[in-house]
């Protein structure tokens, strides 16, 4: 039976079992078939986005992209020589940005992957870019793991972007058109692209958020960035997804703005512990004064406050007698 035939029939066979409630990617495939209406045998090229709506996409992305691209670069630089592709979605599916070698690119070309193609799971049925985006997690969707069967020659490695509202903004997707690539090697990469989503969502908050005082603050996930912005009056301004998750505070929008210590007040009244708030608080204190070997006025440089300020927060901390 033909290696295509055969993908076919078992995705049918899957989707139309009790699979799906217990499998994520079964599910993913039921959506395929049951919301979106695909069909695993499809042979039509992946749909592309007009010029002038890839132009408005890409104009309202100027900012995020600014600080993405270089990242992409680095990243491009570590897994561009074994055979892979690096894009940039946007929260839709759309690719925006991609980095592919030029003796790569008429593979991926053929294969949609590439500039202004739309990878929506509505679209394309169960793949990295669009069900990453969908289930808002990072994903490996490895070769026969994809829903139509004309995708299933590639590997898949995405992780999704978080905007400063706390919005999925769009997704980081490795592809590759390697044969031999294995799933180890996969998970390989997996590492680099979650470490590489998170620097774009950190870059770009440092960026939206650049008058205020960023605090690194404390998460059980290490592979999300969990960031506070707080203004020259102590209030904070700004938070990442994890960060609002971790702080307990709106998990999307703009934030209204909340006085640091609220954040950290226990509302049995009891005196508070040490909270992660304080804690990375501290940890940037201390980093700030290594760096500058105790120089107080250059590690007040360093986090973006006066001398006085510093000093004033050092106490708070119990750190005035370093």
């Amino acid at each position: 039976m033909p290696r295509t035939t055969a993908h076919i029939e078992k995705v049918m066979e899957i989707t139309q079992s009790s699979a799906a409630a217990r499998s994520r990617l079964a599910a993913s495939w039921q959506r395929s078939v049951s919301k979106h209406g695909l069909d695993p045998g499809e042979a039509r090229a992946p749909e592309r986005v007009d010029g002038h709506d890839l132009h408005h996409r890409i104009a309202g992305f100027d900012r995020f992209m600014t600080v993405a691209a270089p990242r992409l670069d680095h990243l491009f630089s570590m897994v561009g020589q074994s055979g892979c592709a690096v894009l940039l979605t946007d929260a839709e599916g759309v690719v925006l940005d991609q980095r592919i070698s030029e003796a790569d690119a008429p593979i991926f070309e053929r294969w949609g992957l590439c500039t202004g193609a739309d990878w929506s799971e509505e679209r394309e049925g169960t793949n990295g870019i669009g069900t990453c985006l969908t289930e808002q997690r990072r994903i490996i969707i490895h070769r026969d793991e994809h829903f139509l069967a004309r995708n299933t020659a590639m590997s898949c490695i995405d992780a999704p972007i978080y905007g400063c509202d706390g919005q999925i903004v769009g997704a980081l997707d490795v592809s590759s058109a390697r044969a031999d690539q294995t799933e180890g090697f996969n998970r390989l990469i997996a590492a680099q692209v979650a470490q590489t989503a998170r620097s774009i969502e950190e870059a770009h908050f440092r960026a939206a958020f650049s008058n205020t005082r960023i605090v690194v603050a404390e998460s059980d996930d290490t592979q999300a960035a969990t960031l506070l912005a707080i203004d020259d009056h102590d209030l904070v301004v700004g938070a990442t997804r994890e960060a609002r998750r971790v702080f307990g505070l709106d998990a999307n929008g703009a934030l209204q703005p909340r006085p640091a210590s609220d954040i950290l007040t226990r509302e049995d009244g009891a005196t508070p512990g040490p909270t992660g708030f304080e804690k990375a608080e501290r940890a940037a204190v201390i980093r700030a004064l290594a760096r500058a070997d105790g120089n107080v006025s250059q590690a007040a440089r360093q986090l973006g406050v006066g001398r006085a300020t510093l000093y004033r927060r050092m106490k708070r901390l119990g750190l005035d007698d370093l």
